[in-house]
């Protein structure tokens, strides 16, 4: 059950928030910063790389590494794969698992290593695979983690991952879905791929994004009330719904599948995601049934205090920008509203793709954290 009461109470919010996941989402456009500030010392701003990689593999556990591959692949475009190398073992422990290198990986292409945590044997090996095989070895990490050691072992690029002072001293594995996480990871990678040329993210567009980043954060923040607040206010309607995620525009896919990862993993709420059109008639069986806000008649006479609410669907639509004539929305609103099925929507300001895709995530974000701490409390 979401306490509503709770969301226009800043206070009572931040003694709720035991894992600071809103402190974390609040400082992403720091956290962009402090990345790159490491990525420049780390020297990837001047490398000169003689070409273009053939393909780009990407390793990593859980959540961070496949929301870093998702968005790397989506902003990359068709110049070169980008494809996430999962791990195998017999459980999601750091010292369980395992990754491999495909058996054409060699040395015209890279590897990029993305994780939190750094103490993963497996991922020492891989680095000392990929050396073997010529593979280029780019890592990001926390610092002084026995990874850093094995990637120049593997003579590859190791940047640090950008923490904050009170993620270094909890004892606790930072969530892989938390918000600063993604953007200490995902950071680096940028700038390391626009030297490279497969995507354009020089150290003014990274900006731009920290400062989009910054302005969500006035808009969501713990401090504003719910009724001008978009990420209160998405809490609030999925308050006992089940999400369907609907995106439409190349870069909101990566912005829905994450949304649907972070409301599973910090909040415990399933979600279904799919891109328009295709998820009208994926989706349109779910609106059919029984999770159709208007499929249980007799909900009117429910006792609302002794009876818990029936699961309704709820359609949340991600748009990436204005599309035009050229647009499934309109079909979109028709088939969730013909099946007496509420919708939110999405659609971010003006401005490049990177700085789009950073408004729906920071959104959503939000989102998903104030369910988490909301509903937890």
């Amino acid at each position: 059950m979401l306490d509503e009461s709770l969301l226009d109470s800043p206070e009572g919010l931040a003694e709720a928030d035991h894992r600071g996941l809103l402190r974390g989402a609040a400082e992403a456009g720091a956290r962009v910063r402090t990345a790159a500030r490491l990525c420049a010392e780390a020297g990837v701003n001047d490398l000169k790389p003689d070409g273009r990689p053939r393909a780009v593999l990407i390793a990593g556990p859980g959540a961070a590494a496949t929301h870093t591959a998702d968005l790397l692949g989506t902003l990359a475009g068709a110049g070169s794969p980008v494809i996430r190398l999962a791990p195998t073992g017999v459980a999601p422990a750091a010292g369980a698992l395992r990754w491999e290198l495909p058996g054409w990986a060699g040395s015209v292409d890279l590897l990029l290593i993305a994780t939190p945590d750094g103490t993963e044997p497996g991922l020492s090996l891989l680095a000392e695979q990929a050396y073997r095989r010529g593979c280029t070895v780019v890592a990001v990490a926390p610092a002084h983690s026995p990874l850093a050691e094995a990637v120049g072992g593997a003579h590859g690029l190791f940047v640090p991952m950008a923490t904050a002072s009170y993620e270094q001293q909890d004892e606790q594995p930072l969530a892989a879905s938390a918000p600063g996480v993604l953007w200490a990871l995902l950071t680096p990678f940028l700038a390391l791929l626009d030297r490279t040329g497969l995507l354009t993210a020089p150290p003014d567009a990274l900006e731009k994004v920290a400062d989009r980043l910054d302005l969500v954060a006035e808009r969501c923040g713990p401090a504003i009330a719910t009724y001008g607040n978009p990420a209160k206010t998405l809490a609030a309607e999925l308050a006992d719904a089940l999400p369907l995620i609907w995106t439409e525009g190349t870069s909101a896919g990566p912005a829905g599948r994450r949304f649907a990862s972070a409301l599973a993993e910090l909040s415990g709420i399933p979600a279904v995601v799919a891109e328009l059109p295709e998820a009208l008639a994926a989706h349109s069986a779910l609106l059919a049934g029984p999770l159709a806000a208007g499929a249980d008649p007799d909900d009117f006479f429910r006792d609302r205090v002794e009876e818990p609410p029936a699961l309704h669907a709820r359609v949340v639509l991600l748009r990436d920008r204005p599309i035009g004539s050229l647009t499934a929305a309109p079909a979109a609103r028709d088939l969730a509203l013909g099946h007496d099925t509420p919708i939110s929507e999405l659609e971010p300001e003006a401005g490049g793709e990177v700085e789009s895709l950073a408004e729906l995530i920071a959104i959503t974000d939000f989102a998903a954290v104030y369910l988490a701490v909301a509903s937890r409390a």
